[in-house]
Protein backbone atom coordinates (compact mmCIF):
# COMPACT_ATOMS: atom_id res chain seq x y z
CA UNK A 1 0.00 0.00 0.00
CA UNK A 2 1.26 3.43 -0.80
CA UNK A 3 2.75 5.37 2.07
CA UNK A 4 1.33 8.92 0.32
CA UNK A 5 -1.19 8.88 -2.45
CA UNK A 6 -2.78 12.12 -4.34
CA UNK A 7 -5.34 11.40 -6.50
CA UNK A 8 -6.51 14.52 -8.77
CA UNK A 9 -4.98 17.23 -6.90
CA UNK A 10 -5.96 20.87 -8.15
CA UNK A 11 -4.37 24.18 -6.58
CA UNK A 12 -5.46 27.13 -7.65
CA UNK A 13 -4.20 30.98 -6.67
CA UNK A 14 -6.02 34.31 -7.35
CA UNK A 15 -3.03 36.62 -6.34
CA UNK A 16 -5.12 39.61 -7.65
CA UNK A 17 -8.70 40.03 -8.88
CA UNK A 18 -8.17 39.69 -12.76
CA UNK A 19 -5.36 37.23 -12.40
CA UNK A 20 -5.82 33.35 -11.57
CA UNK A 21 -2.40 30.57 -11.33
CA UNK A 22 -3.49 27.10 -11.96
CA UNK A 23 -0.08 25.93 -9.97
CA UNK A 24 -1.27 22.00 -10.08
CA UNK A 25 -3.89 20.66 -12.58
CA UNK A 26 -4.90 17.50 -11.17
CA UNK A 27 -1.66 15.46 -9.61
CA UNK A 28 -1.74 12.07 -9.57
CA UNK A 29 1.65 10.41 -7.83
CA UNK A 30 2.30 7.58 -4.98
CA UNK A 31 5.09 7.59 -2.59
CA UNK A 32 6.08 4.40 -1.30
CA UNK A 33 7.23 3.98 2.35
CA UNK A 34 10.87 4.12 2.75
CA UNK A 35 11.35 5.80 -0.62
CA UNK A 36 13.55 8.92 -1.39
CA UNK A 37 11.52 10.61 -4.14
CA UNK A 38 13.25 13.87 -6.41
CA UNK A 39 10.41 16.17 -7.96
CA UNK A 40 12.27 18.22 -10.88
CA UNK A 41 10.92 20.55 -13.39
CA UNK A 42 11.52 24.31 -14.02
CA UNK A 43 10.36 27.02 -11.81
CA UNK A 44 6.91 28.03 -11.71
CA UNK A 45 6.88 24.19 -12.51
CA UNK A 46 4.32 23.75 -9.46
CA UNK A 47 6.66 21.29 -7.89
CA UNK A 48 7.05 23.25 -4.73
CA UNK A 49 3.23 23.54 -4.18
CA UNK A 50 2.94 19.91 -4.42
CA UNK A 51 5.22 19.88 -1.75
CA UNK A 52 3.33 21.97 0.23
CA UNK A 53 0.13 19.85 -0.54
CA UNK A 54 1.72 16.82 0.32
CA UNK A 55 3.14 18.18 3.23
CA UNK A 56 -0.14 19.54 4.24
CA UNK A 57 0.55 22.99 4.21
CA UNK A 58 -1.80 24.01 1.88
CA UNK A 59 -5.09 21.84 1.01
CA UNK A 60 -6.07 21.10 -2.49
CA UNK A 61 -8.86 22.53 -4.28
CA UNK A 62 -11.96 21.00 -2.82
CA UNK A 63 -14.29 22.12 -5.65
CA UNK A 64 -12.95 19.47 -8.55
CA UNK A 65 -14.70 16.45 -9.72
CA UNK A 66 -13.86 14.08 -9.35
CA UNK A 67 -12.50 15.36 -5.78
CA UNK A 68 -9.41 15.73 -4.74
CA UNK A 69 -7.92 12.87 -2.34
CA UNK A 70 -4.56 13.31 -0.16
CA UNK A 71 -3.96 9.81 1.81
CA UNK A 72 -0.86 9.85 4.32
CA UNK A 73 -0.02 6.42 6.09
CA UNK A 74 -3.28 4.68 5.77
CA UNK A 75 -5.42 7.94 6.98
CA UNK A 76 -7.25 10.63 4.78
CA UNK A 77 -6.11 13.61 5.38
CA UNK A 78 -7.67 15.74 2.43
CA UNK A 79 -10.51 17.04 4.78
CA UNK A 80 -8.93 17.31 7.61
CA UNK A 81 -9.52 21.08 10.39
CA UNK A 82 -6.51 22.87 10.18
CA UNK A 83 -5.55 22.09 13.64
CA UNK A 84 -5.80 18.51 12.72
CA UNK A 85 -3.14 18.98 10.08
CA UNK A 86 -0.85 20.86 12.19
CA UNK A 87 -0.82 18.25 14.79
CA UNK A 88 -0.69 15.76 12.01
CA UNK A 89 2.94 17.97 10.55
CA UNK A 90 4.12 18.17 14.39
CA UNK A 91 3.91 14.72 14.88
CA UNK A 92 5.08 12.84 11.95
CA UNK A 93 6.63 15.02 9.12
CA UNK A 94 9.57 17.43 9.34
CA UNK A 95 10.64 20.05 6.62
CA UNK A 96 13.44 21.42 5.30
CA UNK A 97 13.88 24.84 3.34
CA UNK A 98 16.00 26.71 1.31
CA UNK A 99 16.43 30.08 3.60
CA UNK A 100 16.74 27.74 6.80
CA UNK A 101 13.88 29.57 8.66
CA UNK A 102 16.34 29.60 11.72
CA UNK A 103 14.70 31.81 14.27
CA UNK A 104 17.59 34.32 14.53
CA UNK A 105 17.23 35.09 18.63
CA UNK A 106 17.61 31.64 19.61
CA UNK A 107 20.31 29.25 19.90
CA UNK A 108 20.62 26.36 17.61
CA UNK A 109 19.67 24.32 20.48
CA UNK A 110 16.68 26.26 20.98
CA UNK A 111 15.40 25.96 17.00
CA UNK A 112 16.15 22.39 16.95
CA UNK A 113 13.84 21.39 20.24
CA UNK A 114 11.09 23.66 18.73
CA UNK A 115 9.22 20.86 16.65
CA UNK A 116 9.10 18.75 19.67
CA UNK A 117 7.99 21.45 21.65
CA UNK A 118 5.32 21.85 19.37
CA UNK A 119 4.36 17.45 19.16
CA UNK A 120 3.79 17.95 22.71
CA UNK A 121 7.10 16.64 24.41
CA UNK A 122 8.20 18.52 27.68
CA UNK A 123 10.80 21.48 27.16
CA UNK A 124 13.64 19.21 29.11
CA UNK A 125 12.90 16.12 26.32
CA UNK A 126 12.57 18.71 23.85
CA UNK A 127 15.97 19.86 24.88
CA UNK A 128 17.68 16.29 25.05
CA UNK A 129 16.12 15.34 21.41
CA UNK A 130 17.73 18.16 19.83
CA UNK A 131 21.27 17.95 21.32
CA UNK A 132 21.24 14.37 19.83
CA UNK A 133 19.93 15.68 16.62
CA UNK A 134 22.63 18.55 16.36
CA UNK A 135 25.28 15.76 17.22
CA UNK A 136 23.96 13.43 14.22
CA UNK A 137 24.39 16.56 11.57
CA UNK A 138 27.70 17.32 13.09
CA UNK A 139 26.69 20.57 15.30
CA UNK A 140 27.71 19.33 19.10
CA UNK A 141 29.99 22.14 19.76
CA UNK A 142 27.88 24.51 18.16
CA UNK A 143 24.24 24.33 20.43
CA UNK A 144 24.70 28.10 21.58
CA UNK A 145 25.37 29.59 18.92
CA UNK A 146 22.91 31.71 17.06
CA UNK A 147 22.04 31.63 13.16
CA UNK A 148 24.32 34.31 12.57
CA UNK A 149 27.42 32.41 14.24
CA UNK A 150 26.95 29.84 11.93
CA UNK A 151 27.99 29.48 8.12
CA UNK A 152 25.43 28.72 5.66
CA UNK A 153 26.62 24.91 5.68
CA UNK A 154 26.12 25.15 9.39
CA UNK A 155 22.80 26.54 9.68
CA UNK A 156 21.36 24.33 6.74
CA UNK A 157 22.43 21.28 9.28
CA UNK A 158 20.83 22.95 12.04
CA UNK A 159 17.62 22.99 9.87
CA UNK A 160 18.25 19.97 8.83
CA UNK A 161 18.64 18.69 12.45
CA UNK A 162 15.38 20.80 13.31
CA UNK A 163 13.23 18.39 10.80
CA UNK A 164 14.94 15.13 12.38
CA UNK A 165 14.15 15.87 15.58
CA UNK A 166 11.13 14.51 16.16
CA UNK A 167 12.08 11.48 13.95
CA UNK A 168 9.46 12.18 11.47
CA UNK A 169 7.85 9.36 9.38
CA UNK A 170 8.05 11.66 5.95
CA UNK A 171 10.77 14.49 5.13
CA UNK A 172 9.90 17.55 2.69
CA UNK A 173 12.26 19.69 1.74
CA UNK A 174 12.60 22.35 -0.93
CA UNK A 175 15.53 23.28 -2.91
CA UNK A 176 18.08 22.11 0.21
CA UNK A 177 20.69 22.52 -1.37
CA UNK A 178 20.22 25.92 -2.63
CA UNK A 179 22.46 27.97 -0.99
CA UNK A 180 25.01 25.64 -0.32
CA UNK A 181 28.46 24.86 -1.52
CA UNK A 182 29.99 21.36 -3.19
CA UNK A 183 31.47 20.32 0.14
CA UNK A 184 28.05 21.25 2.33
CA UNK A 185 26.05 19.36 -0.53
CA UNK A 186 27.49 16.26 -0.29
CA UNK A 187 27.69 16.09 3.04
CA UNK A 188 24.02 16.95 3.03
CA UNK A 189 23.43 14.43 0.58
CA UNK A 190 25.04 11.86 2.73
CA UNK A 191 23.36 12.85 6.05
CA UNK A 192 19.99 12.65 3.93
CA UNK A 193 20.63 8.91 2.42
CA UNK A 194 21.89 7.68 5.79
CA UNK A 195 18.59 8.97 7.18
CA UNK A 196 16.63 7.29 4.80
CA UNK A 197 18.64 4.23 4.76
CA UNK A 198 19.35 3.84 8.40
CA UNK A 199 16.31 5.54 9.98
CA UNK A 200 13.61 3.98 7.34
CA UNK A 201 12.30 7.59 6.65
CA UNK A 202 10.50 8.73 3.81
CA UNK A 203 11.67 11.80 1.70
CA UNK A 204 9.79 13.82 -1.21
CA UNK A 205 12.80 16.30 -2.32
CA UNK A 206 12.31 19.52 -4.53
CA UNK A 207 15.28 20.32 -6.36
CA UNK A 208 16.75 21.95 -9.53
CA UNK A 209 20.33 20.25 -8.62
CA UNK A 210 21.18 17.47 -10.51
CA UNK A 211 23.23 15.96 -7.67
CA UNK A 212 20.53 15.82 -4.86
CA UNK A 213 17.79 14.28 -7.63
CA UNK A 214 21.11 11.71 -8.70
CA UNK A 215 20.81 10.70 -4.65
CA UNK A 216 16.70 9.44 -4.92
CA UNK A 217 15.71 6.24 -5.43
CA UNK A 218 12.90 7.87 -7.87
CA UNK A 219 12.70 11.11 -9.89
CA UNK A 220 9.26 12.82 -10.68
CA UNK A 221 9.24 15.45 -13.47
CA UNK A 222 6.77 18.49 -13.33
CA UNK A 223 5.40 20.66 -15.97
CA UNK A 224 2.63 23.33 -16.51
CA UNK A 225 1.21 22.31 -12.85
CA UNK A 226 1.31 18.39 -13.99
CA UNK A 227 3.53 15.22 -13.97
CA UNK A 228 5.17 14.22 -17.00
CA UNK A 229 7.22 11.58 -16.22
CA UNK A 230 8.74 9.36 -13.39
Amino acid sequence: MAFLEGRNLHKTYRPSRHNLVHALRGVDVTVGEGEMVGIVGPSGSGKSTLMHVLGLLHAPDGDRNPPASLVFDGVDVTGLPDRERTRMRAERMGFVFQTFNLVPTLTALENVSLPAEYAGRKRTEARKAAGEALAMVGLEDRTGHRPMELSGGQQQRAAMARALVTNPALLLADEPTGNLDSENTAELLDLLRRCNAERGQTMVLVTHDPRVSAACSRVLTMEDGVLVGG
